[in-house]
């Protein structure tokens, strides 16, 4: 049986924490960092302070981890192993989810031994009610990532899906909606869009731009979401302030580029913006839109827009 990704790899991923689901390994769940430290009651995600979602409960996953039409500069995952196009036998989504929710209990079953642990939370945590489907990948290549939101919503989770933005046909198809979708815009135009993000097919501006314009239609929450690298793409608001408001979604979060994981190869430590640098970025995209800064997250660094 052919698997998404090979023996080596699937390891190399494992010793990092993830864990895969179904027969053909391309989808995993690992455990957050912020999960961890809601268990201890020593801090929550910026998603549970911005939009109310419990971090105790998030299951962090992806149904397409070595699958993405773009190799970001930014990205903290091994590009190396990202391919663009899907031609492998798929997990259906039943199975993904049953596995990943799995997986996550046996990774969490260490913080029963732990004395410091919330005993409430660590109970609840066996029962995950937030989906972050973003983990790794490109969510929107799952060729069943229709049936994937959809389970999710019957079983009462709360869905939060990231998107690089280059399936709008996709987009604009899906039959239920998840409960926040993210849209990523990394680059105020195309020249800088190109160099940042890297992307591996043809017309990706075009095609992000496309489904941007798609936030209208939706009727769950929208966000666009931009990774600030210090020296790159920390320039030109006014550019990135008329796509947000050509393009008119609920939120907007400047968050910061983290000198973490694979990103170490190609960046630097300074490329890392403070949370000064990413405030006053954020606050001044804001006032070209009309907006306020509603919240900042000090511990991740970033900054939220309404």
């Amino acid at each position: 049986m052919k698997t998404s990704l090979n023996e080596g790899e699937i390891k190399a991923l494992e010793k990092k924490g993830y864990r895969f689901a179904g027969k053909y390994k391309h989808a995993a769940a690992k455990v957050c960092h912020w999960t961890k430290k809601s268990l201890v009651d020593e801090g929550v995600c910026y998603k549970e302070k911005f939009y109310g979602i419990q971090s105790h409960r998030c299951l962090q996953m992806s149904p397409s981890i070595p699958f993405c039409h773009q190799k970001c500069s930014f990205c903290w995952r091994d590009t190396s192993i990202t391919k663009t196009e899907w031609n492998e036998e798929f997990d259906d989504a039943k199975t993904v989810i049953d596995d990943c929710v799995e997986a996550q209990r046996n990774l969490l079953c260490g913080f029963f031994g732990n004395a410091r642990v919330n005993k409430k939370k660590i109970k609840e945590a066996q029962d995950p009610k937030n989906a972050a489907i973003s983990l790794a990948g490109e969510p929107m290549l799952y060729p069943d990532i229709n049936e994937l939101i959809s389970e999710f919503n019957r079983r009462n989770f709360t869905t939060f899906l990231v998107t690089n933005g280059m399936t709008p046909e996709k987009l604009e198809n899906l039959d239920d909606e998840p409960t926040q979708l993210y849209i990523s815009l990394d680059a105020p135009n195309k020249t800088l869009y190109n160099e940042v993000c890297q992307p591996q097919i043809n017309g990706g501006w075009e095609l992000l731009n496309k489904s941007l314009e798609l936030m209208k239609s939706f009727n769950s929450r929208t966000v666009i979401r931009t990774t600030c690298v210090k020296d790159l793409n920390m320039q030109l608001p006014e550019e990135y302030a008329k796509i947000i408001t050509k393009t008119d979604p609920d939120f907007i979060e400047i968050k910061a580029y983290m000198f973490v994981g694979s990103s170490r190869d190609r960046l630097t430590f300074d490329n890392m913006p403070s949370n000064k640098e990413v405030l006053e970025f954020a606050e001044s995209i804001a006032a070209l839109c009309g907006r306020k800064v509603k919240d900042h997250a000090h511990e991740s660094r970033v900054v939220l827009i309404e």
